[in-house]
């Protein structure tokens, strides 16, 4: 149950909110959108934890949600549960403005700030007063004019507590007798803390550990380790090189489980126009910019 939800909620962000909404690296027939946006949902991607929240840290650590072995986890991920704000068109502006003004104080998750800061630092401050104005500059007229997208951010709240933390938690007590308090703690905590650490190593790792064989100017690197993490998004060099290509690697299904999902999309005719950099291009680049750690074959 875990590893499924965990891998559907995965490709909800890496194949849906990454891929298809931020950059338009590919299209999607409406049955594709429709299960992408309920598995971007299911992953409950939250990007801020305000002072707001401070009620509900009290409550679950001394108050009646409060327990010896849990508490604390469920305080800091409940939380983050009431935050509720990152939809797929808040997640692709925030990404966008990510691409635009990489490692300066416009980026959400500077990596020059370190590898707490951009891992979940980021999180747990308000955002610098640059990421708010560059991201309210942004053209984000293509995702206000997909209804999809904004069905899912009029009511997101409701669905993340349905599909994220209720459907989860109930399922393996009902239907396999799991106790109710290791199904809340292993099928819905753990499983979204792995979710959200998983993809946060793309925002901090890739951006400071690896290679960059395509452009040694910037921060963001090749990290293998992340990719198998991230479902192929640890190919951050190449990504931020070439941000319109759909596979964000050179290699294509090579530790690259999304693009695999993508091409087999495309095989039934649910994905179409997937946009790739041509070998010509990449090798020119590589030539030109890249750090001599590239291999050829």
């Amino acid at each position: 149950m875990r590893v499924f939800y965990n891998s559907v909620a995965a490709l909800g962000i890496t194949a849906g909110a990454h891929r298809l909404w931020s950059h338009r690296t590919y299209k999607a027939r409406l049955p594709l959108r429709l299960f992408l946006i309920i598995a971007n949902t299911m992953a409950f991607q939250s990007p801020q934890m305000h002072a707001q929240n401070r009620g509900v840290l009290y409550l679950c650590k001394s108050g009646p949600l409060h327990s010896p072995r849990g508490g604390h986890l469920f305080s800091v991920l409940g939380s983050s549960f009431l935050s509720l704000q990152n939809d797929v068109y808040e997640w692709a502006r925030d990404h966008r403005v990510h691409h635009k003004f990489t490692e300066t104080h416009a980026d959400p998750h500077d990596s020059r700030r370190g590898f707490f800061f951009s891992h979940v630092g980021w999180l747990l401050v308000r955002k610098h007063p640059a990421v708010k104005e560059k991201g309210g500059k942004l053209d984000m007229s293509d995702l206000q004019a997909e209804k999809l997208v904004m069905f899912q951010r009029r009511y997101y709240k409701p669905a993340v507590m349905l599909i994220c933390i209720v459907l989860p938690t109930l399922v393996p007590w009902y239907f396999w007798g799991e106790s109710f308090q290791h199904s809340f703690y292993a099928a819905t905590l753990l499983r979204y803390a792995l979710v959200l650490n998983f993809t946060w190593l793309v925002n901090s790792a890739a951006h400071l550990y690896g290679y960059r064989p395509y452009d040694r100017n910037i921060g963001a690197r090749e990290n293998a380790l992340v990719s198998v993490a991230s479902f192929g998004e640890g190919f951050h060099n190449y990504h931020h090189t070439f941000p319109y290509d759909y596979s964000v690697s050179e290699y294509r299904w090579h530790i690259n489980f999304t693009t695999f999902f993508i091409d087999c999309m495309a095989a039934l005719g649910l994905a179409y126009d997937r946009k790739r950099v041509s070998k010509a291009a990449v090798l020119a680049r590589i030539k030109r910019t890249g750090d001599g750690s590239h291999k050829s074959g």
